[in-house]
């Protein structure tokens, strides 16, 4: 029985990942190669030559087609082999399997699904991290070596912020001195904290007082399966959403295997947009908190359960815990609901 939920969309890479060069990702536990045709649309494609099971990645890119580099069989988007070397005839069985593509909002998205069941209106927005002439954003990538619903659990509770981060985005306990509501709207989930009249978060460094009293907001969107939308915001106390100072970032995770995940996030900013120092600082802030506080915690917790299966194993929940815990149960229902419906 699969562990994944095939009819939906993934994040195979940023968009700037996939230049005129092959791209090799494992996705779902299959191997995938994508590529740019012509016209720069991007095609996903089984990394496997059905011939002697080469690589495909390990080719060039010819056109619109990829080139075996063991045989130079060449292959369209479609999966199809449209050249035969050898021969005229092309063998029956020179297929590979190929994924639907579409990229928006710097993003490239692949339906896990057969490419008819494909509906791009179920991708989820992110706009709001995508660059354009008042946005920039700052992404990066980091594996995880533990299944993506304990990197959901994570993210969906972010009361952990005040032990596991420390060192990065801690503040002094003002998640504790807010409320958490987890709320759905659509097919999504919600998991938001308010928390009034707190000392300036650190996000408003150099633009608010630093004795400023504020009104602070984290508000984290799931879609299925896996990506979150995370606004952190501030407003002078009293003041509305509105004219406050608020980033936007995107905490995206793919399953790779059973048991690891590519983390995809991205930090954008309406504010100093050409700011080198300001990108460099937030790179090794977000390194700093996914690479060496979150990974090693989430990765050991895992590891410590020695291949019992998170429910088997019985945890207690906390009320921080709601949000993860419905998302956990949606994508069973999800899941279920596939295996039934083949």
């Amino acid at each position: 029985m699969s562990r994944f939920i095939r009819n939906a969309w993934y994040m195979a890479a940023w968009s700037e990942e996939l230049t005129d060069q092959l791209l090799s990702r494992r996705v779902f536990d299959r191997q995938i190669v994508l590529f740019r045709r012509k016209d720069g649309a991007a095609q996903a494609l089984a990394d496997r030559c059905p011939h002697r099971f080469a690589p495909l990645s390990r080719g060039t890119r010819d056109g619109d087609a990829i080139v075996c580099a063991y045989h130079g069989l060449r292959f369209d988007g479609s999966g199809r082999c449209v050249r035969n070397p050898y021969a005229d005839a092309i063998p029956h069985q020179a297929q590979v399997d190929s994924w639907a593509v579409v990229e928006r909002h710097d993003i490239l998205w692949l339906w896990g699904g057969t490419t008819g069941t494909a509906d791009p209106a179920l991708i989820p927005d992110f706009s709001p991290v995508a660059e354009s002439s008042q946005v920039h954003a700052v992404r990066g990538y980091t594996l995880l070596r533990a299944p993506y619903e304990y990197g959901i659990d994570n993210l969906m509770d972010l009361s952990h912020i005040e032990f596991v981060h420390r060192g990065s985005f801690a503040g002094n306990g003002v998640i504790f001195a807010g409320t958490h509501r987890v709320r759905e709207e659509g097919a999504a989930i919600h998991s938001d904290w308010w928390m009034p009249d707190v000392a300036a978060p650190s996000h408003t460094r150099g633009i608010y007082p630093p004795d400023m009293r504020c009104d602070h907001w984290l508000d984290m969107r799931w879609d299925a399966p896996a990506s979150m939308a995370l606004q952190v915001g501030s407003t002078p106390k009293g003041r509305p959403r509105e004219e406050g100072i608020a980033v936007d970032q995107a905490h995206i995770l793919t399953p790779a295997t059973a048991d690891t995940t590519h983390y995809f996030w991205a930090s954008a900013r309406r504010y100093e947009l050409d700011s080198k120092e300001l990108d460099g600082m937030l790179r090794t802030l977000f390194q700093q908190a996914f690479d060496e506080e979150d990974k090693p915690i989430i990765q050991a917790a895992y590891e410590n359960l020695e291949g019992t299966d998170f429910w088997d194993a019985k945890p207690i929940s906390l009320g921080v815990d709601a949000g993860g815990l419905r998302v956990r149960r949606r994508l069973k229902a999800l899941l279920a609901r596939e295996q039934d419906s083949r």
